[in-house]
């Protein structure tokens, strides 16, 4: 039967999942079924994380892979913890040495974006400190999906055609040949319905599992990786693998409304998200509903301004020339507020006091909940793909500037400005939940659209995360989805907003949801309809 799985002519719904005992929502169906196996077989949220994570490695290379970098937020017996596990830039990179090789910023692809990656590391970490079951155990499912293969859905055919389209025409020098085959092996994507698997991928999960991780930083796999950036005259070593250890961080918030707010500190860019919050929780929204386009307006005028501070401000948190208290002190919120008026403006950034990702959440019946992102950034990445691994390699070294003058400016052993962010929700010390919207920029604008959707707008995590969704893109521009309504993008651009309506919602992030009622321990969740979104649940 001859079908288009990507044609869909009449409106669909999604309604919100409620269960009790455990819930996984990610971007792909068999992820979260494998992390839901995982909480049946006597694993906790930590372990559902790690094996939703492990096998989106696989279900989903177009987002994220075992070269990844990771972030995570952990609700476990009361507390939150923050797990920041992005690798830094090779120690023998600096600015003078890329310059030497002809480039005046940073190259998307090749050896050169290649920072450490922390994917296999958080994986290892999470487990020791809080999973219940062998990390081995956890990895399975994966495992057993890369040796047998399995069936793309429709969205993940979608973006493998557009990446392999890309990639045969710009990649076309011998280092990135193991990209293509991985994952071109007939010499081109394969097609939705197709099933494709990779034994090197099913072998490096095993061996991660089996040595706790020691093996991709310390042993054979890390081997494989340094040889193969030696060869192709890269800057990553053994040394760089080897010296990497994800680091638990303090998670930052604001209180907006009488939530708190929580998100990972920099080098990641989720302050970005509870700025904009920090300015407009003074702003009155008596009278505003999901209608008015005085809230589209606020947002995006917020959301601006935090924007061009975080690009300026964000890198390591000791390399940043002011500190995070001062960028989110009250005082700093209202000199930016008042920058909001009746009309858009061309955001600067301020002078504070001194002083291609997947996202997944999960729950279990204990009321231990996770916030969990990893990402390649840029699709596949860098398009290295390390022979005989199945291992594609990110390329966040991207983001580095290569002006001196920069707070992200390159330098060795330094990790860069980072886009992925998980976010989790409080209320008077109690967990609300998790919640994350992936996709590079985009992320953080989606962490305030969905936040306010919940706390000023009432709406349920399915509707919170359906609502049409705009996208500052520089200067006054702002893109709108297509279902956005028409008489509010034309209000806007009355009030001075350059306003462009997309052809689809492929740029618009893709989120995940999962609220706990306290009282009841009843979950509710919500999964992204513009992707190939699953919730799995008992």
């Amino acid at each position: 039967m001859k079908v288009n799985y990507l044609y869909h002519p009449y409106t669909s719904q999604r309604m919100t999942t409620f269960s009790r005992n455990g819930m996984v929502a990610t971007s792909q169906p068999l992820a979260a079924e494998a992390g839901l196996g995982v909480l049946k077989k006597g694993g906790n949220a930590v372990d559902a994380a790690i094996a939703t994570a492990a096998c989106l490695t696989v279900v989903e290379p177009t987002s994220n892979g075992i070269g990844s970098d990771a972030f995570a937020l952990v609700w476990m017996k009361g507390e939150l913890y923050g797990l920041n596990s992005s690798g830094a830039a090779p120690k023998n990179i600096s600015i003078e040495a890329v310059k030497n090789r002809g480039y005046e910023e940073m190259p998307k692809y090749g050896w050169i974006p290649v920072t450490v990656p922390g994917a296999p590391g958080a994986w290892a970490e999470l487990s020791r400190r809080f999973g219940k079951l062998p990390l081995i155990d956890v990895l399975q499912p994966a495992i057993e999906y890369a040796e047998k293969g399995f069936p793309l859905s429709p969205i993940l055919g979608r973006n493998w055609k557009k990446a392999f389209e890309l990639y045969k025409k710009d990649l076309t020098t011998e280092e990135f040949a193991a990209w293509f085959e991985t994952f071109a092996p007939k010499g081109k994507a394969p097609e939705i319905g197709e099933i494709w698997s990779s034994s090197d991928h099913a072998k490096t999960l095993r061996d991660i599992g089996e040595t706790n991780g020691e093996s991709f930083y310390r042993g054979e796999i890390s081997r494989k990786i340094s040889d193969y950036s030696k060869k192709c005259n890269g800057f990553l070593t053994s040394e760089d693998l080897a010296a990497f250890k994800p680091e638990w961080v303090q998670p930052i918030k604001v209180n907006y409304r009488g939530y708190d707010v929580w998100e990972i500190p920099p080098n990641g860019q989720g302050l970005i998200a509870i700025l904009a919050l920090n300015t407009l929780k003074g702003l009155d929204m008596s009278g505003i509903d999901t209608s008015s386009v005085e809230r589209y307006h606020q947002q995006i005028e917020a959301m601006k301004l935090a924007f061009v501070d975080g690009k300026k401000y964000i890198t390591e948190m000791n390399d940043m020339s002011v500190s995070v208290d001062s960028l989110l002190s009250e005082e700093y919120a209202k000199t930016r507020r008042a920058l909001i008026g009746q009309t858009a403006i061309t955001p600067e950034p301020g002078t504070p006091p001194k002083g291609g990702t997947v996202y997944l959440a999960t729950a279990d019946g204990e009321g231990n909940m996770v916030s969990f992102i990893q990402s390649n950034y840029m699709g596949f990445g860098s398009g290295i793909v390390v022979p005989g691994t199945g291992i594609s390699l990110q390329n966040r070294g991207h983001n580095f500037s290569l002006d001196l003058h920069h707070d992200n400016f390159l330098q060795g052993g330094k990790r860069t400005y980072h886009t992925i962010i998980p976010g989790f929700l409080t209320k008077d010390t109690e967990p609300v939940g998790p919640f994350g919207v992936m996709g590079e920029f985009m992320q953080p604008q989606g962490h305030v659209q969905v936040i306010m959707n919940t706390i000023d707008f009432h709406l349920n995590p399915q509707a919170a995360l359906d609502a049409p969704r705009w996208q500052w893109t520089g200067g006054k521009r702002v893109l709108v989805e297509p279902t956005f309504p028409n008489h509010i993008a034309q209000e806007l651009g009355r009030k001075g907003h350059e306003i462009e309506v997309a052809v689809d919602s492929s740029t618009f992030g893709r989120g995940q949801i999962i609220w706990r009622d306290n009282q009841t321990g009843v979950l509710q969740g919500g999964t992204e309809s513009r992707t190939d979104g699953a919730i799995a649940a008992y």
